[in-house]
């Protein structure tokens, strides 16, 4: 008896060293972002002490690296040894029989934390696991941090993972660059493509040319407000800045110490504007110009003469002594062809090459530039214009207007870099909420960027081998400050992290949502301006379908209930609570609210109904509108609610690019009407026109329509163009509604040559 009952004494007291604190029998949470592949969950904690120290099984100087960075992290640890085990120790060890190189398995128990992972790299992202880890532990008595035990077996799906950053439009201080680096690194991204040159701004010193820093760096004044605002206001001030080598060589190596290729950017023939302001001879026309001082593209483009390929070679040399990236990026997009169209020496060029057009001058542009960069061991990435004219032969292609061109690239046997604006352009409102910060337009929730799949199911699976993976794209035209740039990319750079590391099985909104609220609380700990909008009320307002207009409200998270009135008073804990969709019968105000508990979180919503005859009927159209402009579906058009005036991005505008819109409404059974108006967006800078003519047709079986005669739809520098077509009293159950868009963009204006958008908002039947 006295033996059982020392056994049991002695296995209690191994048990409790097992567990150092009896709240550690409570299973453990493992928020982690990005999901790793395969996680299982273990009891108990590692705790640290004064004694912990890190150990390398594998003495390997990158490993080192990693090893480093961890100690860095944490005060407690004091040492880096060599060593295979230890009690009270971190081993970081190289396994080459993990596949991926990239891959890591992380073994946290009570007294040692195994890293293993087939390069240095690997290690480098189990520590950013581990990191995660530690973040959400709060201190013991003793000061010193635990960390849930588990095993972690992880590797990325993809081989690209980058992130964005235009610092041409604006300019941040290289602090800002590096901590920008540091969230990509606790991110798991592994590529940091730096914009550095653009019409507005010349951003990097190349000492062959001291005027790129004189007068390309500057520029006399910047726009204020929106492009689309007019007349255009300016703030007077001068604005400068640039990069020294020895500073870009530093954030190269800053980056490199944390796995992330810097991959630099400079643009070219499109977005040269700064550049001829320096050196007038690159462009076409010879003449004097200006940097750029408002948003845009510009028909100042480089000029294809020998002259402008020296300068670019020689621009090109510099750069590529300071960045080691394989990867070289040359723009390439959104080059006017006006003044290569007027110009003799770029005809008679056309006809000496044997090129077809102007798009073919600029596929010869890319191809020359790509043979000197391919000269010098190095391989380039372009925007998806490079397609336009012939794709040069060992180009790797960023899709950024959709999809198509990452798809014709793979066909080609192209690799490609998948960011289409749809999903990736963090530079889009990412609420609908009027408090927004002025943003370039668009929309883009967190929830739609996180369901983007970056390998389009088009190809076959050796073409999809060419989708290297995916990037988030930070352009800077209405981001000023650094805190402007934190809350546009973050969270929505979380979620991209997610869709390029995380496997495709397993995704699900909710739960990285679930996992995001306790990351978030991280990165406001680092000091990150994040945007929070996970406890946002997101509004679905679906009608078009004959059932009347219904309202579906979002988030649906364990714990948050959402709470609503329609008297336009602010929701309380006492509200109406959501289950279901919420029926509209009548003109009124929704206001609904996220609550834990009692406690009200995040922004609420509020939605105007205007119902009409239309509102909640049937509703086909004769084209389907963009996939990235199409709201709620058709039915956004006779939901009752007005789209923003300054968003035509949001949930309720359609939009059409290169069609004409035509829709019938049945409005279930015959009735007076008297007139039919609807609202069509005005925003010339982001090619977005009101149309040529509108017509109304009536019908009460549905097949015969009496229309009337086209009305022109008159210009105006408003945002919101308003149309009403009045109607003599009028019986009918289905009218007809017939759009002419714009056409093609006249020279000199923003987006000269392309197809017109055109925006529509609701359509009220009275």
């Amino acid at each position: 008896m006295k033996q059982a009952l020392l056994l049991l004494i002695l296995a209690l007291f191994f048990f409790s060293c097992q567990q150092s604190d009896p709240a550690d029998a409570i299973p453990n949470e493992y928020k982690i972002i990005p999901r790793p592949i395969d996680l299982t969950p273990k009891m108990g904690k590692f705790i640290f002490t004064e004694n912990t120290k890190i150990l390398l099984a594998s003495p390997d100087e990158e490993l080192q690296l990693a090893a480093e960075y961890l100690k860095a992290l944490f005060v407690e640890i004091n040492t880096i040894e060599e060593g295979t085990a230890g009690k009270d120790a971190i081993v970081f060890e190289l396994d080459a029989s993990i596949e991926n190189e990239e891959g890591y398995v992380l073994n946290i128990d009570p007294y040692e934390v195994s890293i293993k992972a087939k390069t240095a790299a690997g290690a480098f992202y189990a520590v950013q696991t581990f990191r995660q880890l530690v973040q959400d532990q709060e201190e013991s008595d003793l000061g010193l941090m635990g960390v849930p035990c588990v095993e972690i077996k992880d590797a990325p799906r993809y081989q690209y993972r980058g992130i964005h950053l235009d610092v041409g439009r604006h300019f941040f201080p290289i602090d800002f660059i590096k901590k920008f680096i540091d969230l990509l690194a606790v991110h798991k991204f592994n590529r940091f493509h730096w914009h550095l040159t653009e019409d507005q701004g010349w951003r990097l010193e190349i000492k062959k040319y001291p005027k790129l820093q004189e007068v390309a760096a500057c520029r006399d004044e910047t726009l204020i407000g929106h492009y689309n605002d007019q007349p255009h206001q300016f703030d007077g001030k001068k604005y400068c800045g640039f990069y020294t080598q020895d500073e870009a060589r530093e954030i190269v190596k800053y980056a490199a110490d944390r796995f992330i290729t810097v991959i630099p950017e400079i643009e070219m023939p499109g977005h040269g504007q700064a550049a001829i302001a320096a050196y007038p001879e690159l462009g076409c026309t010879g003449k004097q110009i200006g940097t750029a001082t408002k948003w845009g593209v510009f028909e100042d483009v480089y000029c294809p003469n020998e002259a402008t390929f020296e300068f670019l070679e020689n621009v090109l040399l510099e750069v590529m002594d300071i960045f080691p990236s394989k990867y070289i990026h040359i723009g390439g997009d959104e080059c006017p062809k006006a003044q290569w169209e007027k110009s003799s020496f770029c005809q008679d060029l056309i006809r000496k090459e044997g090129l077809e057009d102007e798009h073919g001058l600029q596929s010869y542009f890319i191809g020359r530039m790509e043979k000197f960069i391919n000269s010098h061991g190095r391989s380039i990435i372009g925007w998806d214009e490079i397609l336009e004219g012939g794709l040069a032969p060992n180009a790797t292609v960023m899709s950024w207007r959709g999809t198509e061109g990452g798809i014709s690239a793979a066909k080609q046997g192209h690799d490609v870099i998948m960011t289409p604006t749809t999903y990736c352009y963090l530079d889009y409102y990412q609420s609908d909420s009027p408090k927004e910060p002025l943003a370039i337009g668009g929309y883009l929730p967190l929830e739609k960027v996180y369901n983007y799949e970056p390998t389009p199911a088009e190809l076959t699976s050796e073409e999809a081998k060419h989708i290297l993976g995916a990037q988030g794209n930070i352009w800077t035209e209405y981001m000023k400050t650094p805190e402007q740039v934190e809350y546009m990319a973050f969270p929505r750079a979380c979620a991209i992290a997610e869709i390029t590391w995380s496997p495709k099985e397993g995704k699900d909104y909710d739960d990285f949502v679930d996992r995001l609220s306790t990351h978030v609380k991280r990165l406001k700990n680092m000091g990150v301006n994040v945007a929070n909008k996970i406890y946002d009320i997101k509004t679905s307002v679906l009608s078009g379908d004959g059932k009347g207009v219904r309202v579906g409200l979002l988030p649906k998270m364990a714990g948050i209930d959402i709470r609503y009135t329609f008297n336009g008073t602010v929701p309380s804990s006492e509200s109406h609570s959501y289950s279901d969709a919420v029926y509209i019968e009548e003109s009124g105000v929704l206001r609904a609210t996220s609550f834990d508990g009692e406690q009200a979180v995040g922004n609420s919503s509020q939605l105007v109904f205007n119902l009409h005859k239309a509102a909640g009927k049937q509703i086909s159209l004769t084209n389907e509108p963009a996939e990235k402009y199409n709201g709620n579906g058709p039915g956004s058009l006779i939901n009752g609610v007005a789209g923003s005036n300054g968003r035509y991005g949001g949930a309720e505008w359609l939009g059409f690019e290169g069609k004409d819109f035509g829709a019938v409404i049945d409005l279930g059974e015959v009735m007076p009407i008297s007139k039919v108006s609807t609202r069509f967006f005005n925003g010339k800078g982001q090619w977005i026109y009101p149309p040529k003519t509108i017509s109304i047709g009536t019908s009460t079986d549905g097949e015969t329509f009496s229309e009337m005669e086209a009305l022109e739809v008159a210009d105006s520098d408003k945002k919101i163009i308003e149309v009403e077509v009045g109607l003599s009293e009028t019986k009918t159950r289905f009218i007809k509604i017939y759009v002419k868009r714009f056409g093609l963009i006249p020279n000199g204006a923003q987006g000269s040559g392309h197809e017109a958008w055109l925006f529509v908002d609701e359509v009220v039947v009275e």
